[in-house]
């Protein structure tokens, strides 16, 4: 931030000091921020951000043709959807803080530490496109859509992502947990999945709950990778392991302290990273943090040592050299990894 400061104030002693000469010369305004702004070492339009992370420090993991950093930026910062257990403000701070221009230095920042892929709501695809848009390096987007039992709908809301630049496509988590919750078998999601092969891109499945891997595995539907949730339960907030319930999070908030209230995501740790030791196909770790309970030092470790080929994390601009440097790490003290690595 400093940095930052002192640049902006370089700029306007450069326009100030400059401001005699340029009426005489008739320079525009513009040419003297220019100016100043390429004595300073570079232009705005090309600035990049520093990071003392060498370039490919941070491994990648294929799939299909795409090759993925094993650290991913989240969009629920992004998007504003906070998981703020009963704190009213979260989202709305979220979203003031990450302003177009912040969440464009945030960008940049992660690339600039080996991060090239972010996971998307499709609400936020505006902003990323803008993002994108004459860029040399794009950020890749894996992107969660709704699950639709209407083969067509399906097929042009998957189309429709293709068509923004998706670069993955899974189903949306929640979406993915009501349905299963509610009933409803593999046979719409073995849709989805073949309407995103169809498209040429690697397809996923994504849920909160265990039930999801286990089912879809049963099933053999065809997905290229899965989207799980995976944190530990030792955290203050957690529910008390004789009060969950499958699905509660999925439920209308209890007034009961012991029950789930935003806190808890993973209700089965254990028992996850068992079963996702017998599947053979990539596995994608987030609310590893459980929403900010778990800090990242003890999260991302927990994660990749337990199996997870890559791990999603919200991260605000001012976390997402740290949180690199603390994947860096743990990717680096895997030894005692009993999954192999499926990407």
């Amino acid at each position: 931030m400093a940095e930052k400061t002192d640049r902006r104030c370089f700029l306007a002693r450069g326009v100030l000091g400059a401001a005699g000469l340029s009426a005489a010369a008739h320079v525009s305004i513009e040419e003297n921020i220019l100016s100043a702004a390429m004595q300073d070492g570079t232009a705005q339009a090309s600035a990049k951000p520093k990071t003392d992370i060498a370039p490919g420090s941070l491994g990648c993991g294929k799939i299909g043709n795409v090759s993925i950093s094993r650290l991913l930026i989240g969009g629920n910062l992004i998007g504003g959807w906070a998981h703020s257990r009963d704190l009213m403000y979260a989202s709305k701070l979220f979203t003031s803080y990450n302003t177009e221009s912040k969440v464009f230095e945030t960008l940049e920042l992660a690339q600039a530490c080996g991060i090239n892929t972010i996971q998307l709501d499709p609400k936020c695809w505006d902003t990323v496109c803008k993002y994108n848009e004459g860029r040399s390096e794009k950020i890749q987007t894996m992107v969660c859509v709704p699950l639709l039992a209407d083969k067509t709908k399906m097929a042009e809301e998957i189309k429709r992502q293709v068509d923004r630049g998706a670069t993955l496509i899974y189903s949306h988590g929640g979406v993915t947990d009501s349905h299963m919750m509610n009933g409803g078998g593999t046979d719409v999601i073995a849709q989805m999945v073949e309407l995103i092969k169809a498209q040429g891109i690697p397809a996923g499945v994504g849920g909160h709950s265990l039930n999801m891997p286990i089912e879809c595995e049963k099933a053999k539907v065809g997905n290229d990778f899965f989207v799980k949730t995976f944190h530990m339960d030792r955290y203050w907030s957690a529910t008390p392991t004789d009060h969950r319930v499958e699905y509660d999070w999925m439920r209308p908030q209890s007034s009961d302290h012991n029950a789930n209230f935003d806190n808890m995501w993973c209700n089965n740790p254990d028992e996850t990273a068992a079963f996702m030791a017998t599947v053979e196909k990539p596995w994608f770790a987030f609310k590893v943090m459980a929403a900010g309970a778990i800090p990242p030092r003890v999260a991302f470790p927990h994660a990749f040592r337990n199996g997870a080929d890559f791990v999603i994390a919200g991260m605000f601009d001012f976390q997402v050299e740290e949180d690199v440097k603390i994947a860096l790490e743990a990717l680096r003290k895997t030894d005692d990894r009993k999954r192999p690595w499926r990407a």
